[in-house]
């Protein structure tokens, strides 16, 4: 099976390890597009929700460190971890209750975009064991990070639903 080369044409070529037949460059797209995403409910968020923003906007260097710390230096930290815990913790107490269950993702914006950054979190996580299995060796804060990521956003789509008085919509499986 031949390679394909690096073009010559930068103007062909999108990013420096988009032939790379390894899952890192797999991984570096999906954080990517994560943080791309955050940047979605950014431009969604309704007013009256500073400090979801501020989290929001401390997050997304966040992500472009956990983005480069498979191929390079680690750049998440036990203190990135408790921060993003407690503010799991802040906006879960906040919504106490309120969610028993399986939910639809459903909701006026951003709650529906939260929801692809939840979903992108876990793809996240997938990739970090896949690349596990690969050989690639990391810092166990990166799986953590990633897992408190994706709950993270779900806690945010509760509680956004919640302070505009949108009704959460249950789901009740016939498989379990």
């Amino acid at each position: 099976m031949m390679r394909r080369k690096k073009p010559e044409d930068l103007r062909e070529w999108c990013y420096p390890f988009i032939f790379e037949t390894r899952l890192t460059c797999d991984y570096e797209i999906l954080t990517d597009e994560l943080c791309c995403h955050i940047g979605v409910v950014l431009s969604l968020l309704p007013a009256g929700f500073d400090e979801i923003r501020a989290d929001l906007e401390r997050l997304q260097p966040l992500i472009y460190h956990l983005n480069g710390s498979v191929r390079g230096k680690n750049g998440i930290f036990e203190q990135d971890i408790v921060w993003l815990k407690d503010r799991y913790s802040h906006y879960q107490q906040a919504t106490s209750g309120r969610v028993n269950g399986f939910v639809l993702p459903r909701g006026p914006a951003p709650v529906p975009q939260l929801h692809l950054c939840r979903c992108t979190g876990k793809k996240i996580v997938r990739m970090l064991v896949r690349l596990e299995e690969e050989g690639r060796r990391f810092d166990e804060t990166l799986p953590r990070f990633a897992n408190v990521l994706a709950n993270f956003f779900f806690v945010l789509t509760v509680f956004i639903k919640a302070r505009l008085g949108t009704e959460e919509v249950p789901y009740i499986s016939i498989n379990y």
